[in-house]
């Protein structure tokens, strides 16, 4: 997850080769070659070459544009059991594995989606199997599954696998209650055998050592609200220690997975105020903590590890078909004569509603398959295929267990999910994972970043010109701000890479970047370069050096504090903290003399804060609290949170106790906390380093900014 990758394009082969792959199959399974087993890596998309599936890639390539993608990777899905030896004219799972050893891959990828009363809440995608047949989908889906992966023949491949989408997120949101709840969502939930067969499923699978499983988390529209957040980590750790499984099975999580929620909205955040209403307040928005998949899939990483999961798991988003480019692509920020104007005039994702989910008007193609694109996220992926349908927009008899979902109609109004709003549904859909070339030819009209015109990654071999002008804008004890010249390119520049001393340490669309995370009075280099959608790279660009500014430097003192976090969200508008104050010395400690200092950035909004002592072991009597300004220019400290004692001491080795904290803007706007100086993770007590201590005016612990 921590290492930086390139775009993940399988074994470029043209068209006329295709069919050659499934003859290379057969033999493969007449007589499987030796494997040497793949070691276990914590990003299997770090440097891999992952598989292209030749059944996607013909359909693609035949369609007007679509050589331009034909050959990137995507997920195999798994959607029922006559899938595993190949329904119809699809290939069965061991054929597309043999078909990736012979395209020399060493990643595939594959969709397990086959839970008992699957997809509770959407009939499109409704499953083969009853709400009880839990001991069917373990004996006749996820055994011989497991036995195809685990044949030592497939032994060098890492393969990835995305868990039972959508059925855990039901559960936390339409079992009942809520606008959208569903009976069978609440028979799933009653039964438990969601939890029960992703549990199995993780336990089974998570076995293969050549196996990442990664659970399926929905995405912002989903699982952002504040109500549903902290819920869905608790549900997801549930179901992963259920049925054998533990959270050693989970490599990580994947959002977006088939749907259509932007990766990035450039033009506003949710901090944003218009005329003193904030971007949360806006209809689009409805109170939603985050307004993109970026945002919400490094926030939901660091719950699940503060709920238990590995501290290195990686988070998978599918960018298949959130691109939404074309002519309707806004290219700045709404008006500003009210907050909805505002957020409807820049926002990218032009759904009608964010609950819209079924084959979307106006949608194309996204970021193309990048490994470690972002901090926390292990690859951009194509989970679900472009140009496979959604759901069908009629009644179609079919024996694939598919229903007719009203939000697959395009003249349907709507229901609790979505806000009562038409669908924004494509017509003449056929049954989900069925080929929709309308679907598909939209997309590539509307990618974003754009595809290359020409046609055909292959075709595109120029590389971006080399940024010019980097300099240094700005930087504190521990971090360099930086900006530079725009490239150019003959079809577009998609990102540029950051380097530090020679090391990738970010990347970012725009032509500016913060290094954060740096040692005071440290001096450090920079070179940037430029790529493209086709993974073109630029030379780097002249090297600038800075030097980080001095620090506040570090108490050596007999008193310490340790922190625990107390808040859910990063985005609220409150920060809540516990701390304690704890002796190390030999001799008491006359309290009245203590100060104990947390750093923060209020962002936007009023510059007049509220404190509260909501529990404290010695009284809150005891304690009191108040903001002021830093006066510097530290990242995530241009403000403190101090906090004395009115009286008491504090004996040789003892602790005050815990102490609950929090402050509010007096405009109750909300912060953004997860730059903030002094704030940590942990939801257990434990030294906190970047709080200080002052005992008598004269630093006594922690390294101040």
């Amino acid at each position: 997850m921590r290492t930086r990758g390139t775009t993940l394009h399988g074994v470029r082969r043209k068209l006329a080769a295709l069919s050659a792959l499934a003859l290379g199959a057969a033999l493969a399974v007449a007589i499987p070659s030796p494997a040497s087993a793949a070691a276990r890596v914590d990003n299997p998309y770090a440097g891999a070459t992952a598989y292209v599936n030749p059944d996607w890639s013909a359909k693609a390539a035949a369609e007007p544009g679509g050589s331009a993608i034909a050959d990137e990777p995507s997920f195999v899905w798994m959607d029922r059991i006559a899938a595993i030896e190949g329904a119809g004219d699809a290939m069965s799972l061991r054929e597309h594995l043999d078909t990736a050893l012979d395209q020399g891959a060493n990643l595939f990828q594959v969709v397990i989606y086959d839970l008992p009363g699957r997809d509770c809440a959407a009939l499109a995608s409704n499953g083969e199997l009853d709400p009880t047949e839990l001991d069917r989908y373990k004996t006749d889906y996820i055994d011989p599954i497991a036995d195809i992966l685990a044949d030592p023949a497939y032994a060098s491949l890492r393969i990835v696998t995305v868990i039972e989408p959508d059925s855990l997120p039901n559960l936390v949101t339409n079992a009942g209650g809520s606008a959208g709840s569903t009976e069978a969502c609440a028979t799933m939930k009653a039964n438990g055998n969601y939890e029960k067969g992703v549990g199995y499923a993780l336990h089974t699978l998570g076995a293969i050592p050549n196996v990442y499983n990664y659970i399926d988390a929905a995405h912002h529209g989903w699982l952002g609200w504040d109500s549903n957040f902290v819920p869905a980590a608790q549900e997801f750790k549930k179901a992963a220690t259920t049925e054998g499984a533990t959270v050693a099975d989970v490599q990580g999580f994947i959002v977006n997975t088939a749907n259509y929620s932007a990766l990035k909205e450039p033009n506003f955040k949710v901090t944003d105020t218009v005329n003193g209403t904030t971007v949360r307040q806006s209809k689009w928005v409805d109170w939603n903590f985050y307004v993109d998949e970026l945002s919400f899939a490094q926030a939901l990483r660091t719950e699940l590890v503060n709920q238990g999961f590995a501290s290195n798991i990686g988070m998978l988003i599918d960018t298949a078909r959130n691109g939404w480019g074309g002519s309707a692509r806004p290219t700045g920020a709404g008006p500003l004569t009210n907050v909805d104007d505002y957020v409807n005039g820049g926002r990218v994702d032009r759904r009608i509603h964010a609950g819209n989910w079924c084959n979307q008007s106006g949608a194309g193609i996204g970021e193309r398959p990048t490994s470690a694109p972002e901090p926390g996220i292990d690859a951009y992926v194509w989970a679900k295929p472009p140009g496979e349908s959604d759901g069908n927009s009629r009644p179609i008899d079919n024996d694939e267990g598919k229903g007719f979902d009203r939000m697959c109609d395009p003249t349907y109004t709507g229901n609790g999910r979505n806000g009562n709003n038409l669908t924004s549904a494509l017509p003449n859909s056929p049954l989900a994972g069925h080929w929709f070339s309308a679907q598909f030819q939209e997309l590539v009209r509307n990618a974003y970043p754009p595809l290359d015109g020409s046609g055909g990654g292959d075709d595109d071999t120029q590389a971006p010109t080399v940024p010019t002008g980097l300099k240094v804008t700005g930087k504190t004890s521990g971090s360099v701000s930086l900006s530079w010249t725009a490239s150019t390119d003959d079809t577009a520049v998609s990102a540029y890479d950051v380097y530090r001393s020679g090391v990738q340490v970010g990347s970012t669309a725009s032509t500016s970047y913060t290094d954060t995370g740096l040692t005071a009075s440290t001096a450090y280099s920079y070179t940037v370069k430029a790529r493209d959608a086709a993974g073109n790279v630029s030379a780097a660009s002249a090297a600038v050096s800075a030097t980080t500014d001095q620090g506040g430097g570090t108490g050596n003192g007999t008193l310490k504090v340790q922190y625990k976090n107390t808040d859910s969200s990063a985005t609220d508008n409150q920060i809540r903290m516990g701390l304690q104050l704890v002796n190390t010395g030999s001799t008491a400690v006359d309290l009245s003399t203590v100060k104990v200092r947390y750093w923060f950035t209020p962002e936007a909004g009023a510059s007049t804060f509220g404190t509260a002592c909501d529990y404290a072991v010695i009284g809150c009597s005891h304690v009191n609290s108040g903001v002021s300004s830093s006066g510097g220019s530290a990242a995530g400290a241009s403000h403190y949170l101090e906090v004395g004692f009115s009286s008491g001491s504090l004996a040789a080795g003892a602790s005050t106790g815990e102490i609950q904290l929090r402050l509010n803007k007096t405009d109750w706007s909300n912060f953004n906390e997860a730059d903030d100086y002094s704030r940590g993770t942990n939801t257990a007590y434990a030294d906190a380093s970047k709080i200080a201590v002052y005992a008598g005016g004269t630093l006594s612990w922690g390294t101040a900014p």
